[in-house]
């Protein structure tokens, strides 16, 4: 039976794959429509802000003592930026197309999944400024940068998890998008980004310990500013709560994708 049921949902993934390329080229246009530089905004974006924060940082506060910050702040930012972005998006997907939920079949993960592709080619085309970033600053280039494909992965999977958890519980509860906000927004000050994980008090290293984003940015950041392999237990703790949050959030809205016509 377990068989079948995953058959069908492989052959209704690819029944349905041209729709989720639309959609996917859809909310990158929506996106973009308003903006006179287009995609290209992904890469001015990121670097705008890198060099604003690199200044402010590294005036007021001498970049933390930290070795290439400019780099450092990136990989984080960037990293942060499609999980809110792609969570975010998967969050409101359900709801901002009720419309036509109620008048024709598509299945429903499409939608999430949909905003979270959209995001993550956002985020691969911001890797360029990084790596245009890694040149300027000398950066060295080791083989170590295909291993940061994992953690990468690892990201992936945790977002689309997180993000149909939120696309199920918004349905029914919509205040989750203002609380998700302000969450958002601790978790991005909570995070390593801007500053070292070693400021934090010893009382709050917990919050970066069970942090899978934050695992991600660290592994990424050795490779990138190191130049050696990241640490294999913590690869291993953003991979499996990837795939956790994957498996979790696969049952969640599979189970009360029925109701939502109920309540959109």
């Amino acid at each position: 039976m377990e068989g079948v049921t995953e058959h069908r949902f492989i052959a209704n993934f690819r029944k349905y794959k041209f729709l989720l390329n639309q959609l996917i080229k859809r909310d990158l246009q929506l996106k973009y429509r308003r903006s006179v530089l287009g995609i290209f905004w992904s890469f001015l974006e990121p670097l705008l802000t890198m060099i604003v924060l690199t200044i402010i940082f590294s005036t007021l506060f001498r970049g933390f003592g930290i070795d290439n910050y400019p780099v450092y702040l990136l990989t984080g930012r960037l990293i942060f930026t499609f999980f809110a972005g792609g969570s975010n998006a998967a969050m409101r997907s359900i709801m901002s197309n009720a419309g036509i939920l109620k008048t024709i079949y598509i299945p429903k993960y499409i939608y999430p999944l949909s905003g979270i592709a959209s995001n993550f080619i956002t985020f691969i085309l911001s890797l360029v400024v990084l790596f245009l970033v890694m040149l300027a600053t000398n950066v060295d280039f080791t083989i170590y940068m295909v291993f940061t494909v994992l953690p990468i992965i690892a990201l992936l999977f945790f977002t689309i998890g997180v993000g149909l958890i939120l696309a199920t519980i918004n349905v029914f509860f919509r205040d989750l998008e203002y609380l998700y906000g302000v969450f958002l927004t601790l978790l991005m000050y909570a995070t390593p980004i801007f500053y070292p994980p070693e400021i934090v008090p010893e009382s709050f290293r917990f919050i970066q310990t069970y942090n899978p984003i934050f695992a991600v940015i660290n592994t990424c950041r050795v490779v990138f500013l190191e130049g050696r392999l990241y640490d294999p237990m913590q690869m291993l703790f953003a991979m499996v709560s990837g795939i956790v949050a994957l498996v979790i959030g696969l049952i969640v809205f599979y189970k009360y994708q029925n109701k939502f016509i109920l309540h959109i």
